[in-house]
Order: C-alpha cells, then sequence, then structure tokens
C-alpha cells in the first residue's frame, strides 16, 4: 500500500429522483457504477475539484455544491487507499449529459436510489453502508 491515502472527489447528481452513476472501466473500480469525480488537486477546494471533474467527464457545468460525507476507502486488490468526499448537486437545467471521457467511462446512465446496479463503487458503497439504505432518497427529495 502506498504510504498515504489520496483524496478523492465523488459528486451525486441528481435528477429528479434519480442519480447518475457512470459504469468504470479502467483498472481502478473497473466495471463498477459509480458517481462523476477524481482526484483532488493541490490547492483545490472540494466544491471546485467536483465542478471540474463534472465538467471533464459529464460537460455539465454546475453550480450549487453541497458537502455530505466523507469515506475511508482502501482498496486492497489495488494497493491504495483513498479519502473520498462526497458533494451533492441538481442536474443542471438545459445542459444535454456527454460522455468526454469514453476511455474511462463505458457509459453514464440514470438511476432511481432503490434500484442501484449490482457492483457499485467501493466508495458509493461504503457511503451508503455508512448512511443506511434511504439515503440517497432522503438526498433526492
Amino acid at each position: 500500500m502506498k504510504n498515504h491515502p489520496q483524496v478523492g472527489i465523488g459528486v451525486l447528481i441528481f435528477k429528479g429522483p434519480r442519480l447518475l452513476l457512470g459504469k468504470r472501466q479502467r483498472a481502478h473500480g473497473a466495471y463498477s457504477w459509480g458517481p462523476p469525480g477524481g482526484h483532488l488537486e493541490f490547492g483545490e477546494s472540494f466544491e471546485d475539484c467536483g465542478r471540474r471533474e463534472v465538467n471533464e467527464e459529464t460537460g455539465f457545468i454546475l453550480s450549487g455544491l453541497h458537502f455530505i460525507d466523507l469515506t475511508n476507502d482502501i482498496f486492497l486488490e489495488e494497493n491504495k487507499h483513498y479519502v473520498s468526499v462526497f458533494l451533492s448537486a441538481t442536474c443542471p437545467l438545459g445542459q444535454s449529459l456527454q460522455n468526454r471521457e469514453p476511455e474511462k467511462i463505458a457509459a453514464w446512465d440514470w438511476f432511481d436510489p432503490g434500484a442501484l446496479p449490482e457492483r457499485l463503487f467501493l466508495p458509493l458503497q461504503n457511503l451508503l453502508e455508512k448512511r443506511g439504505p434511504d439515503f440517497l432518497r432522503c438526498l433526492a427529495a
């Protein structure tokens, strides 16, 4: 394992009651479904990182992001350790979802919080285990 954890940002974007998730296809979390996000850069705020990563991946330009929670995520098979910061946002009106990084994300889709796909990205899985099964429904409301 690396000698120190990295900081990852995940943005839970809701369109009405549905949550945006992407199917990852790179080695880190490959074939799991997770929210848009990425690595926090030096000197960057959580919100600025969330806006930048979401735009790079989906083309969305977000304004209001809200802090939700943190998770401590150890990817044993990948020998990686992350502290994941979760933010929430609403899908911006009049903007179209794009897959700007198809080499990293196979597909984006909107999911009902009660019918999430089988394999979730570890940080999202840990967040849901920490906060309970109805947590996403409450955020979407």
